[in-house]
């Protein structure tokens, strides 16, 4: 048996398309045209990579984009003073400063000076209460990603039992809320789990997000299982020639072949979660900005 491939580029190009269209409609009956403004200290090349594509799509979507490049020198006050112009900007209604932040720069203090109806992305204190109160929160993107993966791939998930390997603030947690609304019966583990193969094997939906490339192999999936790989770890080449060269890959955090050869479906890295990041991303925008402006549907 080979594992069916779940397709995150199809999946997120509809709900693109999905926003695009609720995006004209809002423009068009409300004179709403969401806004997204993305923050980018520094010049870390893969952050620099994620916040032009994330400019692209939002303008694709029709929206109103602005990204503001800040030196990697910026300072705490100015970055704050930065983000409380953006809290008061009405054309504003989704704020995304990109992490990591350089090391002088405090991220908490940062993600808590971000008005939680604008943190796009789901990491105010205030969101991730609402969200484990199973109150109307903004959703971390990657998680709602997977959960939109799952949802496509399982339908009703109630019942199964699932197993989040990873406690991160970003993926871990907030997945894991998200499996329990959904009545899976969940575990959260992580590397210091006791047994961990063992309790990866119970689960009927995996979810791989711990940050170690290939650490889940194909002996710790139960057959049939549905594995969703968060991981996005660059790796050297296994041809010796192109690793001599210096060559790297993107590779996830299960062991993808022997996945395969196991599971029931999985997601590859690349062309699986990390597409239906950005997507998720303008779905929270446009989400926030009927939210601020008291639209309905």
């Amino acid at each position: 048996m080979t594992a069916k491939i779940i397709d995150g580029k199809v999946v997120a190009e509809r709900l693109r398309a999905q926003v695009t269209e609720e995006v004209a409609r809002l423009r068009a009956d409300y004179k709403l045209q969401p806004g997204l403004a993305v923050v980018l200290v520094g010049e870390d090349p893969a952050s620099q990579v994620y916040v032009r594509s994330k400019g692209e799509h939002s303008l694709a979507a029709g929206m109103h984009s602005v990204t503001h490049r800040l030196p990697e020198n910026t300072r705490q006050d100015e970055l704050i003073r930065l983000v409380a112009d953006l809290n008061a900007d009405p054309l504003i209604h989704g704020i995304l400063v990109q992490l990591p932040l350089p090391k002088h720069l405090d991220e908490k203090a940062v993600i808590a000076a971000i008005s939680p109806d604008k943190d796009v992305d789901g990491l105010h204190v205030v969101n991730a209460g609402r969200l484990a109160a199973g109150l109307p929160a903004l959703v971390p993107c990657t998680p709602l990603g997977c959960m939109i993966l799952l949802r496509e791939t399982l339908g009703d998930m109630a019942g199964t039992r699932a197993v989040v390997v990873g406690r991160s603030q970003l993926v871990g947690k907030p997945v894991a809320q998200l499996l329990l609304q959904a009545d899976c019966t969940v575990t959260i583990a992580h590397s210091r789990t006791r047994d961990l193969p063992d309790v990866c094997r119970e689960a009927d939906i995996l979810v791989a997000a711990v940050g170690r490339p290939r650490m889940i192999r194909g002996d710790w999936i139960k057959p049939g299982a549905t594995v969703i790989d968060v991981g996005i770890n660059r790796v050297p080449f296994d041809d010796p020639v192109k690793a001599a060269q210096g060559k790297t890959k993107l590779v996830g955090d299960v062991h993808y072949k022997e996945a395969l050869e196991v599971a029931g479906a999985v997601t590859p890295v690349p062309g699986g979660v990390g597409l239906m990041t950005v997507a998720c991303l303008l779905q929270n925008t446009v989400t926030a900005a009927k939210r601020i402006t008291g639209i309905e549907g």
